[in-house]
């Protein structure tokens, strides 16, 4: 059986949010498209399968990704004491 010698495949998406995230694990979403394609590009460049399972190859992907800070949240006081509730 010979070694694989396929390189991993890496695609950096940049700042992802969490909800990127969480629809890529649920295999939607815009980060999910972009591994779709990734893997249409990588199966076109391997050929096609026809000798059967001995000649497959698999190629893994990995996916790289910073997290987007979450906005902070900030209290309108107006200058009056910091009120969350600017009409006290």
């Amino acid at each position: 059986m010979a070694a694989n010698s396929n390189a991993p495949i890496i695609l950096d998406v940049g700042k992802a949010s969490r909800r990127q995230i969480r629809e890529l694990a649920q295999g939607c979403g815009k980060l999910a498209g972009d591994v779709q394609d990734a893997v249409a590009e990588v199966t076109a460049t391997l050929g096609d399968d026809n000798g059967g399972d001995e000649q497959r190859q698999l190629v893994p992907v990995v996916l790289v990704y910073r997290k987007k800070q979450r906005k902070k949240r900030r209290a309108r006081g107006g200058g009056r004491g910091g009120s969350l509730f600017p009409w006290f």
